[in-house]
């Protein structure tokens, strides 16, 4: 149970349930390939069946953590920044991305855009989820739309987020990875169809690093 003091903290951003943070190379979408450091918020209550951090999901598993000290870990490594969770925009962002913003940082966010924009971002990528979908603000700011493909279905839910999102967004299509061999196949020739998409390929795990 949070002291009524840090759970104030919380609820204004001054402090965040930390997951974990890390050093790596981004493996997924438009930045792939590129070091960044990672900084993963607990709390989510979107919940995807087939997401592979479910941990993230109770925020009170995760300690409270003042922003002044994850800025301070963050300067040390990347000049980019990624926030991810979890749902990072359960939380607001602004005390996080102000300070990373003084520390000379890029700052990304991957969210499913369940919930309104807060804090100063250089690159939005909007992942929606059926079972919550993306608030308008998110659709209109974000910069990159990844769509996660677990079944034939997704490529018309893909469509219907193509449709929601603005002009300027880079679009693609990324297989779920336990349906990875299934799906790839199926994505690649949609792509050659279907041009205005790009595919992303969570890199990360074939390199087997974080």
């Amino acid at each position: 149970m949070l002291s009524k003091e840090i759970q104030s903290e919380v609820e204004k951003g001054i402090m965040l349930p930390l997951m974990e943070e890390f050093y790596t190379i981004q493996g997924e979408g438009y930045h792939t390939g590129t070091a960044a450091y990672f900084i993963r918020v607990g709390g989510c209550d979107v919940g995807c069946h087939w997401c592979d951090v479910k941990e993230s999901w109770n925020a009170d598993l995760h300690p409270p953590t003042h922003v002044d000290e994850i800025v301070a870990h963050a300067s040390l490594f990347s000049e980019t920044v990624v926030v991810t969770g979890g749902e990072p925009l359960t939380w607001d962002m602004t005390a996080l991305t102000t300070r990373l913003k003084a520390a000379h940082r890029k700052i990304h966010i991957e969210t499913s855009g369940a919930y309104p924009l807060s804090g100063i971002w250089d690159w939005i990528c909007l992942s929606p989820k059926k079972t919550k979908l993306p608030v308008q603000q998110v659709y209109d700011h974000a910069h990159e739309l990844k769509m996660i493909i677990h079944n034939r279905h997704d490529f018309i839910f893909a469509e219907e987020q193509a449709e929601k999102v603005n002009d300027q967004a880079i679009l693609f299509l990324q297989p779920e990875w336990s349906k990875k061999e299934e799906m790839t196949p199926l994505i690649v020739d949609y792509v050659m169809k279907n041009p205005k998409w790009r595919v992303s390929l969570q890199t990360h795990k074939y390199l087997n690093i974080p």
